[in-house]
């Protein structure tokens, strides 16, 4: 018997290691006495960590390098194997080559390298992580994409200083302390009615998106809204659809910049007249199980160097979201493949 799908693998930015519990950075004399062991994530200008080439780990450096105690603008990522492990403001220590790789949606990205490292951002890199480095790179991120936003308090205006070792902000004119925020959004899958797990699948893209990308929807959930309300509105709003049966499947961190992806899927009339929203969707078709599995063989082949192979039965190109997304594990554990 046919049974409702699930995600079937963790999505990529969901995994961690690292125990950062906040017992840990609230004990300063802990974390100081144990900075000369410590190590330290390097985020440039653009958000780029260095990682290992070739490796999916990130290379981090001696604390010996940045003082005797944590400077001012460190933040605590958590502990692992008994080590911690921090964050801060760097760049390649010389001059840099710049390298081509695969980044987000799959284009081509020129990034710098320097001394058998290469600098990666999150989104385009992210999947070829290992769990612990996945989890202190994301982290990272959405703690320093908090930080730029918190810079002034929300009551009073006046600037606000970092404490809590980087989790919590302070506001120096009225004293109100402030948490990292997560905005929540929900991701949507939607299939046809046909057996328990549908035939063909809602595709949509936005207008900035590079050609022939497509993806699953999503929005952003508002103020006095369920998570399963919020996800019949945005498919309501973007392609004019009902949808039904709504269920929950899984979530993921998205630092980009502070969002917290959550998976469901839901059922909706395959007849049902689609009316993309202006200026939000470009375009929104259905499109068949037999086809998304042949557009991620054409991802692996992209990513492999070679030429994809025409669709049989398909109108148009797809080239499904990147691996760092939970849209990408949504739509292969539907369609039953390796994403």
């Amino acid at each position: 018997m046919e049974r409702p799908f699930g995600l079937g693998a963790l999505p990529t930015l969901s995994r961690s290691t690292a125990d950062r519990q906040e017992s840990l950075r609230t004990n300063p004399d802990r974390l100081f006495a144990r900075w000369p062991d410590a190590r330290v994530v390097l985020l440039d200008e653009h958000s780029r960590t260095p990682v290992v080439e070739g490796s999916g780990t990130l290379a981090t450096r001696k604390t010996q390098d940045f003082g005797a105690e944590p400077p001012d603008d460190a933040v605590f990522l958590g502990e692992w194997q008994g080590t911690d492990f921090w964050s801060l403001p760097g760049s390649p220590a010389g001059e840099t080559e710049t390298v081509e790789m695969a980044g987000s949606w799959g284009v081509v990205e020129a990034v710098p390298r320097h001394a058998g490292e290469i600098w990666v951002d999150l989104r385009g890199y992210g999947d070829l992580l290992d769990d612990a480095s996945a989890g202190l790179f994301t982290t990272a991120q959405g703690l320093r994409n908090w930080g730029h936003q918190a810079k002034f308090c929300t009551r009073c205006g006046s600037a606000t200083e970092l404490v809590q070792l980087g989790w919590a902000s302070k506001c120096t004119g009225c004293g109100r302390e402030e948490y990292p925020r997560t905005d929540p959004a929900v991701i949507c899958l939607v299939h046809d009615d046909a057996g328990v797990n549908g035939e063909h699948v809602l595709l949509a893209r936005q207008p900035i998106w590079p050609p022939n990308r497509y993806s699953v929807l999503a929005g952003f959930v508002e103020a006095g809204e369920s998570l399963e309300g919020c996800v019949e509105r945005e498919i309501r709003e973007e392609v004019g659809v009902e949808v039904r049966d709504v269920r929950y499947l899984g979530s993921q961190p998205w630092p980009f910049p502070r969002s917290i992806m959550l998976g469901f899927t839901a059922r909706a009339d395959i007849s049902a007249p689609l009316i993309p929203a202006e200026d939000e969707i470009e375009e929104a078709f259905w499109v068949s199980r037999a086809e998304v599995r042949a557009a991620f063989a054409n991802s692996r082949l992209r990513n492999a160097g070679a030429v994809p192979t025409p669709i049989a039965g398909g109108t148009r190109e797809l080239v499904l979201p990147g691996n760092s997304s939970i849209a990408r594990v949504m739509l292969a554990a539907w369609a039953g493949v390796q994403s």
